[in-house]
Parts: structure tokens; sequence; C-alpha cells
């Protein structure tokens, strides 16, 4: 079995699983990248059973020349299940050997390298700055991300039928693209606002099968591609450091990281969760079949405290 034909083979399963929506473009993206690796690390027609030890230690290194601790740690597991797919699937008789140098960082690793980053979030008063000077899709984006926990992939993927919806009752009930976890969110008055301007305004897609996204882009194409190509991080990204407020490892996806932080004070991380469309495999999870409304709208009100009366609770 050469690297190839397992990259190829691994690829096409992969595939079959992205095809019946098993899992989700960005995850096959992933995979084709680490196989991509794969490849370059280690020759294409080299025989899988001829790979040793030493050859996964050199190539982990190489994956950490440009790669931080947790997106090495992440590589560094796809790449495994690549050939753990090569054992399971009979294509070689016996599992890959790695050695003790192809091993995910250390949790104490990790810890180090975050706090070295510094808090991956946004301070009122930066938001604050940055949704009044955003108009446009682009509020409607951050009010999203701070309001519903939205990243990306999931405002890209809004269907519009939910978008309309949610204008009419205040309430977003959008099924995570990620996880299909149940995700149910009140709105705010801004974000209710602001996502019924760009539905109004909204372009005709430029193709047949984006008829059903509440969002396109200016071209009449996704936010997010199937590629990758990421217009709402490029746009956000500008609008950072045109207001002198990008830190490394702040983006879009910040808010996310933002809105878990401060709703955590509400106390309850149940409903948090819940609206962070977080999996819960805890037994507690297994039976709970509702979470109440007002629990929901007890969360994002404690966001919305936090945002924009500030003055409130300092009096």
């Amino acid at each position: 079995l050469a690297v190839r034909d397992l990259c190829n083979q691994f690829l096409t399963s992969k595939r079959h699983l992205l095809d019946t929506r098993e899992i989700v473009e960005r995850t096959f993206r992933d995979y084709h990248a680490a196989c991509a690796n794969i490849v370059a690390g280690f020759g294409k027609t080299r025989l899988v059973t001829d790979l040793a030890a030493n050859d996964f230690e050199q190539l982990r290194k190489t994956l950490s020349e440009t790669r931080g601790p947790v997106a090495l740690g992440n590589e560094v597991g796809r790449i495994r299940s690549v050939f753990k797919y090569a054992y399971d699937q009979g294509l070689i008789d016996k599992p890959v050997r790695y050695g003790q140098g192809f091993k995910k960082p250390s949790a104490k690793t990790l810890r180090i390298a975050r706090a070295a980053n510094g808090k991956r979030m946004f301070e009122a008063d930066e938001l604050n700055t940055v949704i009044n000077e955003s108009e446009g899709s682009l509020k409607a984006f951050i009010l999203l991300g701070i309001n519903c926990a939205f990243g990306q992939s999931d405002i890209s993927s809004l269907p519009l039928s939910a978008a309309k919806k949610a204008i009419e009752t205040s309430w977003l009930d959008y099924p995570r693209p990620k996880t299909g976890i149940e995700r149910r969110c009140p709105l705010w008055s801004e974000t209710k606002d602001a996502l019924a301007e760009v539905v109004e305004k909204r372009r005709k897609p430029k193709d047949e099968a984006d008829a059903g996204l509440a969002f396109v882009t200016k071209y009449g194409g996704r936010w997010v591609k199937p590629t990758g190509d990421d217009a709402i991080a490029k746009e956000f990204t500008k609008l950072l450091k045109d207001l002198e407020l990008k830190r490394p490892r702040v983006g879009f996806y910040a808010l996310r990281h933002t809105f878990e932080t401060i709703a955590g004070g509400s106390m309850d991380q149940v409903s948090v969760n819940f609206v962070m469309g977080h999996v819960d495999s805890s037994m507690a999870g297994v039976y709970r079949e509702h979470i109440h409304d007002d629990r929901l709208r007890a969360v994002v009100d404690v966001v919305h405290q936090w945002l924009f009366h500030q003055e409130r609770r300092g009096e």
C-alpha cells in the first residue's frame, strides 16, 4: 500500500460521508489537507509499511514550524486517523508505529501557549466600537456572533426561512451545521433589526444552490465558500485593523469565546451550552427534552447587559 493510494481511499470514504451530510465541508477540507501533508512529508510512492517512528517524528517537526500547539495537535490527530483507517480497513496487517515523537502537545504546553497568547475575547468597550463602526451585513453578523454565539459557518449556512421566522418571532431556531445539535436563541432588538435590514436588501444568489441561504455577498455568492474562502473573517479582520483593535488570535470566532465567557455569569451553564450548540453527552443531557425559554432569555440578557449597559452595573 503506497501513501498515495491510502490517501485516495481515505478521502473517497470521507467524500461518501460528506455526500450523506454525516460530516461538513470544513471537516472534509481538513482531512484533505492532512493527506496533502502526509504526501508532502513521506512521498506519494512511499510504502505505508516502510514508515518508521523517525519518519513521523520528522513530519511532526515540520508541521510544528508553521503551527501553534492547538493546530499541531489537531493535525496530528487527523494524520493518525488516516493510518488507523488503513488498519481498520485491512489495507495493512498491523497498526502503524508512530513512536514517542508523534504525539499531540501536552496539556501543560497548551496552557502555557494559551497564557502567552492572551485572552481570546473582546472587552465590552471594544465590541461597542466595532458594532458602532460596522454596517449592513457585517453588523448583522457581529450581532449574531455575540447575541447567539454564531461562527462564520453558522452564519453563511443560515437558511432564509429560519431568518425570516426569527424576524417575526424574535427567536432563532437553527441546528448548528458542525454538529447538528439543536439550538435556540432569543434575539436582541438590535440583532433583529440588523437581520431584518439585511434580509430586506438581500441580493439574488448567483448560484441556484444558494437560493435558500439568508445571506449572500454583493456578488451573489456564499460568504464562506466550500473551498474555505471566508469573506466574513476577512471583512471583520479588516474592520479590526482599521479600528486598531486587531490582536493575535482575536478574530470573528472570538465572539463565541466572548459569549461563552460572559454568559457564564448567568449561572446556568446548561442553557449557555444550548445556545452555543455544544454537545451534552451527560446522563442529564440524555434525559433532558426541553429548556424553558425564560432560561435562554436570561442567558442572552446577561450578555446584553454587559455589552450595552455597563454604566448601570457601576452605579
